[in-house]
């Protein structure tokens, strides 16, 4: 009998390519509130718009920190954050697609559902919108390539063509 909750592969965010996405949005949004703060322009709409856009880079700065420091887990069943927040079922999952023209983020991949599920975002590792998930963008890439491989080899095998 197989366990159904053994980890087959894990996802890890690669700690370069975080750092770099967190501190581009960090930076953007620093020189932003910066130059509205300390060079304010003669428009109040522009100088508003800066702070906003400042902020704003700021708070998604922040946010892709906290998301991209979850590992992602492939189990027999599903693919789920390391604390059980599950991205997709392995049953619901039609298609994989990794190609090079795919819409897909950064050194990722993406999944086509049977189904509409709840739009989630976590910014830098995944999304899911209508019958669609992304992963990627902070992942490595040799790691993701191992988990859709492996997704489609148990999509395959559900579907008894393996």
């Amino acid at each position: 009998m197989t366990d159904q909750d053994e980890v087959l592969e894990r996802i890890t965010p690669n700690g370069p390519r975080r750092v770099f996405a967190t501190g581009s949005l960090g930076v953007l949004g620093t020189l932003l509130v910066w130059i509205a703060a300390t060079h304010p322009p003669s428009d109040i709409g522009f100088a508003i718009f800066l702070l906003a856009i400042g902020l704003g880079s700021l708070w998604l700065s922040w946010t892709l920190w906290r998301a991209s420091g979850v590992v992602l887990e492939l189990t027999r069943e599903e693919l789920r954050e390391e604390g059980g927040r599950v991205l997709a079922r392995i049953d619901e999952i039609t298609k994989v697609d990794r190609g090079f023209f795919a819409f897909k983020p950064a050194a990722g991949f993406r999944l086509s559902l049977t189904e509409r599920r709840s739009a989630v975002y976590a910014p830098g590792l995944w999304w899911r919108r209508g019958r669609m998930v992304m992963v990627g963008g902070v992942t490595s890439g040799a790691q993701s390539k191992a988990v859709a491989d492996l997704i489609s080899i148990r999509i395959a095998q559900k579907r008894g063509e393996l």
